[in-house]
């Protein structure tokens, strides 16, 4: 598989993904007549459904990581090498970024914006630390034990992260930066991104070696 199919699978299912989530979080808030819980089951639908076509189509090209807490945990296995490992995370953020103008674009508002939805607290950040290992142990179990399950394990774990969790489980740095530019339904201020990303990342780590523990590691880079 060549670098640049990689890179363009990893963009384009960041773009998908983003939008996905900006553009179902609008219109099911247009939709809910402001009933929130009704506006957050249309998101939740949308985000697992994406997820799991994303990740079916794209997983054979680029791995279908879409979120630098996932490529830090392939990065920890050795399963990708530190300059792919660099690539993907810019990539990731530029898709996901690149996806929001997209959602603002197709329900007519501005391109640039700003989120002002406050997420602050011990308790979301707890959360998505939270989300974040329970989507990288999910990834790494669904390998390990069933990997044509991947798909349906990475699209249900935030499916019910969304429900069960206090911040409705970003559990992704890049898409956390771009919905801090998306003031809408699925924003959070950018005041809040910086505890987000390091929870996430903490996340990440620390499923990463309950896995290796649980299910072995690899090393393939």
């Amino acid at each position: 598989m060549t670098t640049a199919r990689k890179y363009l699978a990893e963009f384009f299912g960041s773009l998908l993904l983003s939008g996905v989530v900006i553009g179902s979080g609008i219109l099911a808030l247009d939709l809910s007549a402001g009933n929130d819980a009704v506006a957050l089951i249309g998101n939740t639908a949308a985000t697992g459904a994406i997820l799991w076509v994303l990740v079916a189509v794209l997983a054979p090209i680029s791995g279908a990581h879409f979120n630098p807490a996932v490529t830090l945990g392939f990065l920890i296995r050795r399963e990708i090498l530190l300059p792919d490992a660099a690539a993907y995370v810019l990539i990731q953020v530029a898709g996901c970024v690149a996806g929001a103008w997209l959602a603002h674009a197709m329900f007519e508002l501005p391109l640039l914006q700003i989120a002002a939805t406050d997420r602050s607290g011990a308790a979301k950040m707890l959360a998505e630390g939270v989300a974040t290992f329970a989507l990288v142990f999910a990834i790494f179990g669904a390998i390990r034990h069933s990997p044509k399950a991947v798909p349906a394990a990475v699209a249900l774990t935030i499916t019910a992260g969304y429900w069960w969790t206090a911040s409705t489980s970003f559990a992704n740095p890049a898409i956390t930066a771009a919905r801090a530019l998306s003031d809408t339904f699925a924003g959070v201020r950018p005041a809040d991104v910086p505890g987000f990303v390091v929870a996430q990342l903490i996340g990440a780590v620390l499923a990463t070696g309950v896995s290796a523990v649980l299910f072995g590691a690899r090393g393939k880079a």
